[in-house]
Protein backbone atom coordinates (compact mmCIF):
# COMPACT_ATOMS: atom_id res chain seq x y z
CA UNK A 1 0.00 0.00 0.00
CA UNK A 2 1.29 3.67 -0.79
CA UNK A 3 0.90 6.21 1.22
CA UNK A 4 -0.47 9.32 -0.25
CA UNK A 5 0.58 12.86 1.90
CA UNK A 6 -2.44 15.59 2.87
CA UNK A 7 -2.72 17.99 -0.32
CA UNK A 8 -1.32 15.66 -3.01
CA UNK A 9 -0.98 17.09 -6.58
CA UNK A 10 -0.16 14.63 -8.78
CA UNK A 11 1.65 17.16 -11.29
CA UNK A 12 4.23 17.94 -8.85
CA UNK A 13 6.66 14.81 -7.32
CA UNK A 14 7.10 16.66 -3.86
CA UNK A 15 9.96 16.57 -1.69
CA UNK A 16 7.45 14.05 0.84
CA UNK A 17 7.06 11.58 -1.92
CA UNK A 18 11.03 11.79 -2.67
CA UNK A 19 12.12 10.60 0.26
CA UNK A 20 9.64 7.85 0.68
CA UNK A 21 10.61 6.84 -2.99
CA UNK A 22 14.32 7.11 -1.87
CA UNK A 23 14.01 6.02 1.48
CA UNK A 24 12.94 2.20 -0.11
CA UNK A 25 16.13 1.87 -1.84
CA UNK A 26 18.96 -0.13 0.23
CA UNK A 27 22.31 1.54 1.24
CA UNK A 28 25.53 0.72 2.53
CA UNK A 29 26.36 3.30 5.49
CA UNK A 30 29.64 5.65 5.24
CA UNK A 31 30.82 7.85 7.64
CA UNK A 32 32.87 10.43 5.38
CA UNK A 33 35.76 11.96 7.17
CA UNK A 34 38.58 14.51 6.65
CA UNK A 35 40.00 16.87 9.35
CA UNK A 36 39.87 20.68 9.60
CA UNK A 37 42.04 23.34 9.33
CA UNK A 38 42.45 23.16 13.17
CA UNK A 39 43.96 19.63 12.80
CA UNK A 40 40.75 18.37 14.20
CA UNK A 41 38.39 14.95 13.07
CA UNK A 42 35.16 15.77 10.92
CA UNK A 43 32.62 13.25 9.94
CA UNK A 44 29.35 12.90 9.04
CA UNK A 45 27.09 9.97 7.64
CA UNK A 46 25.96 9.24 3.94
CA UNK A 47 24.05 7.15 2.22
CA UNK A 48 25.00 8.00 -1.44
CA UNK A 49 28.37 6.09 -2.16
CA UNK A 50 29.31 4.24 -4.39
CA UNK A 51 32.42 2.98 -7.39
CA UNK A 52 32.03 5.64 -10.17
CA UNK A 53 34.84 4.18 -12.62
CA UNK A 54 37.81 1.61 -11.76
CA UNK A 55 40.39 2.78 -14.71
CA UNK A 56 41.35 5.26 -12.79
CA UNK A 57 39.64 3.70 -9.49
CA UNK A 58 37.04 6.74 -8.88
CA UNK A 59 34.62 7.06 -5.70
CA UNK A 60 31.18 9.18 -5.72
CA UNK A 61 29.59 10.80 -2.67
CA UNK A 62 26.75 13.24 -2.09
CA UNK A 63 27.33 15.52 0.58
CA UNK A 64 24.30 18.00 1.95
CA UNK A 65 26.28 21.90 1.07
CA UNK A 66 25.27 23.00 5.00
CA UNK A 67 27.50 20.04 6.22
CA UNK A 68 30.07 21.13 8.81
CA UNK A 69 32.14 18.58 7.22
CA UNK A 70 32.25 20.00 3.94
CA UNK A 71 35.17 22.52 5.00
CA UNK A 72 37.03 19.85 6.15
CA UNK A 73 37.23 17.93 2.78
CA UNK A 74 37.90 21.53 1.39
CA UNK A 75 40.77 21.92 3.62
CA UNK A 76 42.04 18.38 3.66
CA UNK A 77 41.54 17.94 -0.45
CA UNK A 78 40.31 14.51 0.18
CA UNK A 79 37.85 12.63 2.51
CA UNK A 80 37.96 9.36 3.91
CA UNK A 81 34.92 6.70 2.87
CA UNK A 82 34.11 4.56 6.21
CA UNK A 83 32.00 1.69 5.49
CA UNK A 84 30.47 0.51 8.28
CA UNK A 85 30.55 -2.70 9.79
CA UNK A 86 27.28 -4.24 10.34
CA UNK A 87 25.61 -3.66 14.16
CA UNK A 88 27.71 -0.07 14.26
CA UNK A 89 24.12 1.92 14.53
CA UNK A 90 25.00 4.23 17.41
CA UNK A 91 27.91 5.22 15.66
CA UNK A 92 26.07 6.07 12.10
CA UNK A 93 23.46 7.95 14.61
CA UNK A 94 26.24 10.01 16.17
CA UNK A 95 27.71 10.54 12.97
CA UNK A 96 24.41 12.17 11.70
CA UNK A 97 24.18 15.04 14.44
CA UNK A 98 25.49 18.15 14.27
CA UNK A 99 27.60 17.55 17.64
CA UNK A 100 31.25 19.05 17.62
CA UNK A 101 32.66 16.04 19.81
CA UNK A 102 31.67 13.12 17.87
CA UNK A 103 34.98 11.59 17.70
CA UNK A 104 35.00 11.10 21.83
CA UNK A 105 35.56 7.66 22.79
CA UNK A 106 35.92 6.58 19.02
CA UNK A 107 39.53 4.98 17.89
CA UNK A 108 40.94 6.32 14.52
CA UNK A 109 44.05 6.16 12.62
CA UNK A 110 45.26 8.58 9.97
CA UNK A 111 45.64 7.50 6.51
CA UNK A 112 49.04 6.95 5.22
CA UNK A 113 48.25 10.14 2.90
CA UNK A 114 47.57 13.44 3.71
CA UNK A 115 44.71 13.67 1.50
CA UNK A 116 41.81 11.48 3.86
CA UNK A 117 40.30 11.96 6.84
CA UNK A 118 39.82 9.51 10.19
CA UNK A 119 40.22 5.81 9.38
CA UNK A 120 37.47 4.14 11.73
CA UNK A 121 39.12 0.46 11.92
CA UNK A 122 37.55 -1.04 14.52
CA UNK A 123 34.22 -0.18 12.96
CA UNK A 124 34.38 -0.47 9.66
CA UNK A 125 33.85 -3.54 6.69
CA UNK A 126 35.81 -1.48 4.56
CA UNK A 127 37.36 1.94 3.50
CA UNK A 128 38.55 4.34 1.02
CA UNK A 129 40.61 7.09 1.06
CA UNK A 130 40.24 9.30 -1.85
CA UNK A 131 41.97 12.70 -3.51
CA UNK A 132 39.09 14.75 -4.33
CA UNK A 133 38.89 15.11 -7.97
CA UNK A 134 35.64 16.78 -9.20
CA UNK A 135 32.88 18.25 -8.06
CA UNK A 136 29.14 18.72 -9.57
CA UNK A 137 26.91 21.44 -7.41
CA UNK A 138 23.05 18.91 -7.51
CA UNK A 139 20.68 20.95 -5.72
CA UNK A 140 21.43 21.53 -2.24
CA UNK A 141 24.26 18.78 -2.36
CA UNK A 142 27.97 19.04 -3.72
CA UNK A 143 28.79 15.72 -5.79
CA UNK A 144 32.38 14.63 -4.47
CA UNK A 145 34.37 12.40 -7.17
CA UNK A 146 37.53 11.18 -5.20
CA UNK A 147 40.48 9.39 -6.76
CA UNK A 148 40.66 6.42 -4.58
CA UNK A 149 44.55 6.48 -2.83
CA UNK A 150 44.25 4.00 -0.42
CA UNK A 151 42.12 1.37 1.17
CA UNK A 152 41.49 -1.92 2.79
CA UNK A 153 38.48 -4.97 3.53
CA UNK A 154 38.11 -6.68 6.38
CA UNK A 155 37.38 -10.33 5.48
CA UNK A 156 34.22 -11.35 7.47
CA UNK A 157 32.62 -8.43 8.50
CA UNK A 158 29.11 -7.45 6.90
CA UNK A 159 28.29 -4.05 6.31
CA UNK A 160 25.46 -1.97 7.46
CA UNK A 161 22.93 -1.56 5.60
CA UNK A 162 19.96 0.99 5.22
CA UNK A 163 16.16 0.74 4.23
CA UNK A 164 13.63 2.75 5.17
CA UNK A 165 14.73 3.94 7.96
CA UNK A 166 15.76 1.60 9.39
CA UNK A 167 19.84 -0.07 9.57
CA UNK A 168 20.08 -3.70 9.19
Amino acid sequence: MFLTPPHYDPLVFDAWRFREVMASFASGVVVLTAFGEDGGPRGLTVSAFCAASLEPPLALVCIDKTSNTLPAVEHTGGFTANILASGREQLARRMATKLSDKFERIAWERPATRVGGPILRDDTAAYAVCALRDTIEAGDHWVLIGLVTEGDHREGVAPMVFSRRIYT
